[in-house]
């Protein structure tokens, strides 16, 4: 029986931010803001998923420096010690050995289909067997906590569903094992677009940082791909990426005008890049601050990674447990 241990019957949320570069605001946006506000609802597991990084992050020191940055950056973006559960994955041994068990039940034709594969792949990265069976590691991720809900954005939708059909698979063979998990898609901010008018993703090299100093932001901003329409001349402001940008970190009145602007003509695309500019400087300025304390004392980030860990292992052995008893490894 799949039960949650001493939560109170609160519900279970799941996420996790691989720690490969710099978060953007496409992260924030798209995980980490509807993340932090979900802690309102329930008991938040929030993993740093450094196993996931060995796909594309060959290099110690720079894992390590990735690592820590997430962590600091979670943080500074209002996650919560006291009512989540963050840690890194790799400190949970059970996600690795959950992985083995997860892909001799997981058809191959189930990870063919992934959509993500294909456009990493597509986009320069190497196939190996890592990338392609992701989904199945990101399927324990999930399932090692009896997750109730799991926030995703639309494009990683398949993936959450992937984790469902898989925990199908166990539990079609061994009984109800798994617990099977929801998706929450935060409709409005679900795809972020990048420099470049595709999906925000450091694959794309297309991101704007979340802790950029103001120079090279500004220099970021002012690079977004625009069309040749005059300045004097009426602009469409659907489907802008400066509007949709906008949008996110400015008052619904100063949209408005952005986008009264557009129609009215005799403004220019310069101009509508300083407002974002200062948009996005000013809506992160409090959490840059607090960023700059917790840099300064890196003991106290080891010490919230630490009981995270702690905590994480206690609930992942329990599920883990409940697995290898009804395979017939206890």
């Amino acid at each position: 029986m799949i039960v949650h241990p001493q939560d109170g019957g609160m519900k279970r949320i799941l996420t996790g931010i691989q720690p490969s570069g710099a978060f953007h605001i496409g992260n924030y946006f798209g995980a980490m803001k509807p993340l932090i506000a979900m802690q309102d609802r329930g008991q938040v597991f929030a993993l740093i998923v450094d196993l996931h990084a060995l796909t594309t992050v060959r290099d110690a020191s720079a894992l390590r420096d990735f690592t820590r940055r997430a962590a600091i950056d979670f943080l500074a973006c209002g996650l919560d010690p006291e009512r989540s559960v963050f840690f890194r994955q790799s400190e949970v041994p059970a996600h690795s050995q959950l992985l083995w068990i997860l892909s001799v039940v997981t058809p191959m034709g189930l990870l063919e289909r992934a959509h993500a594969f294909k456009d990493k792949v597509a986009n320069g990265l190497s196939a190996s067997a890592g990338l392609f069976t992701y989904p199945v590691l990101q399927a324990a991720d999930i399932l090692l906590y009896d997750a109730d809900i799991v926030p995703v954005g639309k494009d990683q939708k398949q993936h959450l569903e992937i984790a469902r059909d898989i925990a199908v698979k166990m539990n079609e063979a061994y009984g109800e094992v798994l617990k099977l998990p929801d998706a929450e898609i935060t409709e409005n901010v679900a795809t972020i677009p990048g420099l470049d008018g595709r999906k925000m993703s450091k694959s794309y090299g297309n991101t704007i940082e979340l802790f950029m100093d103001e120079k090279p932001l500004r220099k970021k901003i002012m690079g977004i791909v625009t069309d040749s329409t005059p300045m004097e001349a009426p602009k469409d402001p659907e489907g802008s990426t400066l509007v949709e940008l906008y949008r996110l970190v400015a008052s619904p009145i100063d949209v408005e005008q952005m986008k009264a602007d557009f129609r009215a003509g005799g403004v220019g695309y310069g101009e509508f890049k300083q407002r974002l500019f200062e948009a996005i400087r000013d809506y992160f300025a409090p959490f840059r601050a607090y960023r700059e304390e917790l840099i300064r004392d890196p003991a106290k980030v080891d010490d919230i990674l630490r009981k995270g860990a702690e905590q994480a292992r206690e609930i992942a052995g329990a599920a883990y447990g409940r697995v290898e008893q009804a395979i017939g490894l206890r």
